[in-house]
């Protein structure tokens, strides 16, 4: 097998054993969990399970490895972290704060503007002003720059998880 091919599979044995584990509730929304704190370590989770979906494909209103919207992919990294965020970009806008772009960390939201809608679109913040994201239908979950020009127009801000 290729590296992509073996990566991919990776992808996809991990996704399954989600699945399988019922780590994930697919598109059914339970109740939001309240959350006292942020753990760097909880951030750096979440940032790895979304670097380890990358290839998995764009799926509207999708939150796990079978298909993921944006927000659905914050949603699921955070959940195999142990923190149950909300679906939906306002909703997990109201439940972060805001971050200095200089105090920055792995695993912190990215909020950006698209299409002229205000924080209508997250990614996870990883280092080097590279993030994680599911971008739009006909995509697939994949890493950027904040350096690319299409971003750094784009960009709102940086929250963390309160």
């Amino acid at each position: 097998m290729n590296t992509n091919k073996k990566r991919l599979h990776g992808y996809a044995l991990a996704g399954a054993m989600w699945l399988s584990l019922g780590m994930v509730s697919g598109c059914a929304h339970g109740p939001v969990t309240t959350v006292t704190g942020y753990s760097a370590t909880i951030g750096e989770q979440a940032a790895d399970t979304a670097i380890s979906m990358i290839g998995m494909p764009y799926k509207y209103q999708g939150e796990n490895p079978s298909g993921f919207d944006c927000s659905g992919l914050v949603r699921y990294s955070y959940l195999a972290a142990g923190i149950d965020l909300p679906h939906g970009t306002r909703l997990l806008k109201q439940r972060t704060v805001p971050v200095l772009l200089t105090d920055m960390r792995k695993g912190d939201i990215l909020f950006f503007e698209q299409s002229g809608k205000q924080y209508s679109h997250v990614g996870i913040y990883l280092d080097n002003n590279r993030f994680v994201h599911a971008p739009s239908r006909g995509k697939r979950v994949r890493e950027e720059s904040l350096d690319d020009p299409y971003w750094k127009k784009h960009f709102l801000g940086v929250r963390r998880v309160s």
